[in-house]
């Protein structure tokens, strides 16, 4: 993928690491001093200890890293790009349509942080919060898309976030509230069906970015839609179900199986058409 010459978004919101700092009861040395008077008590410091673990790997603010800090992190800085090419593509497709795009922020935390959907952990893997209006990503995730699914490259990786993406693309057009509002009065099975139908929807207008922004500005290279289907296939829920329990449940699908996911960012990679990723009425999902 060339995105090297790319714009870089301000959009990024980094809660990584050493970013983050301990707020409980004020933090740094009366923390620490606090926690040697409970000791000299007798009083068990480990309540404290975990605030101060929560504190650290929960946090819910962040620093707007510069240009210069993010050429010196490589994946964070295509990430920046990344977001900044579904900026332009979306603002524009947007003021086609006589409407204003909204731009959301991308989050880096490591591990935990919270949101306004509550607290994301790393191991929930990359989502996004309608109700912020925020993407969020812990980086390690790419690793593991490169050793445990077998997903490997940048454009694999600018995939995901564009997946994301469409999910805003979603909730700016009130689709995913609409969503919402149906499942509440629907079986568990029926309302899991709705959800595939809205995450296949979100891969197929990340295929409608990866087009535009082709289009604009020659990103895709050789093996590059290779990786984005093979990334798609990875995290079909048939196939993580069948690596993790051995079996499949497709009633309990969420997310859509691997020929699902790999056919609807196909659609919107060839059409380069929002109108075309109408998953709620086309016959076949």
């Amino acid at each position: 993928m060339r995105w090297r010459g790319g714009r870089r978004s301000s959009n990024i919101e980094d809660r990584r690491g050493a970013r983050r700092t301990p707020k409980l009861l004020g933090g740094g040395i009366g923390t620490i001093v606090l926690i040697l008077v409970a000791m000299y008590f007798g009083v068990d410091p480990t309540p404290l200890l975990q605030g101060m673990q929560s504190s650290q790997s929960a946090s819910t603010s962040g620093t707007r890293p510069t240009a210069d800090e993010l050429r010196n992190d490589p994946l964070a800085d295509m990430v920046s790009v990344v977001i900044a090419d579904t900026e332009d593509v979306w603002s524009e497709i947007f003021a086609r349509q006589g409407r204003r795009y909204e731009e959301p922020v991308l989050v880096l935390f490591t591990g935990a942080t919270r949101s306004a959907c509550g607290l994301g952990q790393a191991a929930m893997g990359p989502f996004y919060c309608p109700a912020d209006q925020k993407a969020y990503i812990d980086l390690g995730f790419y690793e593991q898309m490169r050793t445990r699914f077998r997903a490997p490259g940048d454009f694999a990786q600018a995939y995901v976030i564009a997946h994301e993406i469409g999910h805003h693309v979603q909730n700016l057009l009130g689709i995913s509230g609409e969503v919402h509002r149906m499942k509440q009065n629907l079986s568990e099975a029926e309302g899991n069906a709705l959800s595939v139908k809205l995450e296949l929807q979100a891969d197929c207008l990340a295929g409608v970015w990866a087009n535009q922004a082709d289009r604009a500005r020659s990103i895709l290279e050789a093996g590059d839609v290779d990786e984005a289907l093979n990334a798609a296939s990875a995290i079909g829920d048939d196939t993580l179900q069948r690596q993790s329990r051995g079996t499949v449940v497709p009633e309990s699908f969420t997310h859509g199986t691997s020929a699902q996911r790999k056919r609807w960012f196909r659609t919107g990679l060839e059409s380069g058409d929002p109108d075309s990723c109408d998953t709620f009425s086309a016959e076949r999902s």
